[in-house]
């Protein structure tokens, strides 16, 4: 049930820069593709690169929509919204090239955000429990409820 609930946002956040910019069939196209790739960042980049995403937001959210926003300056047709712009199977390869950008200035601007809130929050609480929490466990060190305790 939560792989259909995370395709199902997948397909979301994809179509949703292109929406109201392409057509039903490459919305149809959009949506194969970002299943296919947010599959591939959650089963084989995430593990790569070791970082700790439980709900996979970055696998879905990240990967899905960078593909959603580059897609709309593939896919985008003036037929169906005479004030955007055609994309690059509309004749128009410039549109990909301004999605590009938009997608890498996006990364930059989250990317910096977010290391900015990193540091600050580290610095105010830290960013990790001791081991021997971890040891214990999360549920009864930090939350005071026993879940999923290994120590009775």
């Amino acid at each position: 049930m939560f792989g259909t609930v995370t395709g199902a946002v997948a397909g979301l956040v994809a179509i949703t820069p292109a929406a109201g910019f392409v057509g039903p069939v490459p919305a149809m196209a959009i949506g194969a593709g970002v299943s296919v790739l947010c599959f591939l960042g959650i089963t084989y980049i995430k593990p790569r690169l070791g970082y700790d995403d439980a709900l996979d937001a970055f696998g879905v959210h990240g990967i899905g929509g960078i593909w959603g926003a580059l897609a709309t300056g593939l896919f985008a047709s003036k037929a169906v919204n005479p004030a955007g712009a055609d994309g690059l199977f509309f004749g128009n390869p410039g549109q990909l090239w301004i999605q590009a950008i938009a997608v890498a200035a996006t990364l930059v601007y989250s990317g910096v955000g977010t290391f900015i809130i990193y540091k600050v929050l580290d610095a105010i609480i830290g960013m990790r429990v001791g081991e021997r929490d971890e040891n214990i466990g999360l549920d009864l060190t930090q939350h005071r409820e026993a879940g999923y305790t290994l120590i009775e």
